[in-house]
Order: structure tokens, then C-alpha cells, then sequence
């Protein structure tokens, strides 16, 4: 798995070791990453796997992704990436995953992609619209993006504030992701596509 050029963290992230206490077998009793995940991902789609923390939702993409498929787990910290390259490797996994540490200042995506998560990490970012705009521009057309958020430190009006700025930078609202403890939306890139 290829990883790109180390970059400093951001101090309003939540830290790596904090992760333990989210990514535990409670957890996956009541928010399956799988069935979340089923009717979003594809066969052979190219994912984001946007602040991927330690892989939770990186490997069952990459198993709907498919052999034909890869996913691009990206977050900010080593530690993190390092998790995810173990956990692949475990898995069997490894050769549908590449890691992609993102700077500070931004994503540096390369590439295109059919679909992306943002799970329970907008609220982290400083810039959300710089963010959204970067994210926005990795999609192809048609394109999709479900950015879910943990009701517990994420407000009504402020995920609507949030979504509205993901509407600001071209995305569109397909419908609302229903997923535990997390309010979520469905987003799709219309610049080429028919909707």
C-alpha cells in the first residue's frame, strides 16, 4: 500500500489514541459498518474513506468495492494510517487500500472518485467549505458523498449549516443516511450527471 509524504496534524482533531474508545466490538452491534455502507458502495467503485481513522469503515468498502474497486483511506495522522495498513494486511484486504496522508492546508487528492464518507469529521475541520470544495472537485460526475455527523457534538442547525455549504460548492441533497447516534445526508456531484 503506498503512502504519501508525512504532514503535521491539526490541533482541532480528535487525537489517535482517543480512537480505542470508538472503534470497540459495541460499536459494531450498533452501527454496522456493512449495512451502512451496502447501498452506497458499488462494485468496482473508486472510494474516500475521508478521516479514516483506524479503517472502520475502510475495510467493509473495500470489500463492497470489490476486487475491481479501491479505496483511499485518508486522515491526517501516521498513527492512524498505520492502523488501517494493519488491519488491511490482516484482512486481506491490503491490495484494495492505499493510504493517503493528508497535509494540514488540504486534501491533495489525486484522481477521480464514484463515492466518498465523511464520518463523524467535518466538525473537525477549520475551513468546512474549503474542505467540501476540495471534496466536491474529487468527484466525478454523479459522484457521491455522505457526510454523516455524531449527533452529540454536532447540532440540528449546525449540520444544516454544514450541509448547506456542501449545496454552496456544487453538491447536491439526494436524502437524509439514517445511522446510529450520527445525523447523515447523501450528497451527489450534478456537474455532468442528469440530476
Amino acid at each position: 500500500m503506498a503512502e504519501s509524504s508525512p504532514a503535521p496534524t491539526h490541533g482541532s482533531v480528535c487525537p489517535w489514541w482517543l480512537l480505542y474508545l470508538f472503534d470497540n466490538p459495541l460499536r459494531r452491534v450498533v452501527q454496522r459498518p456493512e449495512r451502512f455502507l451496502r447501498p452506497l458502495v458499488r462494485s468496482g467503485d473508486r472510494c474516500l474513506d475521508l478521516g479514516c481513522g483506524f479503517g472502520y469503515f475502510t475495510l467493509p468498502m473495500a470489500r463492497l468495492a470489490g476486487p475491481s474497486g479501491i479505496v483511499i483511506a485518508v486522515d491526517l495522522q501516521t498513527e492512524m494510517l498505520a492502523r488501517v495498513r494493519r488491519r488491511a494486511t490482516r484482512a486481506g484486504l491490503a491490495s484494495r487500500i492505499r493510504l493517503h496522508q493528508a497535509a494540514a492546508t488540504g486534501l491533495q487528492l489525486d484522481g477521480k472518485f464514484d463515492f466518498a464518507l465523511a464520518h463523524w469529521m467535518v466538525h473537525e475541520v477549520p475551513d468546512q467549505s474549503g474542505f467540501l470544495t476540495q471534496v466536491a472537485a474529487a468527484l466525478l460526475p454523479g459522484g457521491r458523498l455522505a457526510l454523516v455527523e455524531p449527533r452529540g457534538h454536532v447540532g440540528p442547525t449546525a449540520f444544516a449549516r454544514t450541509v448547506a455549504l456542501a449545496v454552496d460548492v456544487g453538491l447536491v441533497r439526494v436524502r437524509d443516511l439514517q445511522t446510529f447516534f450520527s445525523r447523515g445526508v447523501l450528497l451527489e456531484n450534478s456537474v455532468g450527471s442528469a440530476a
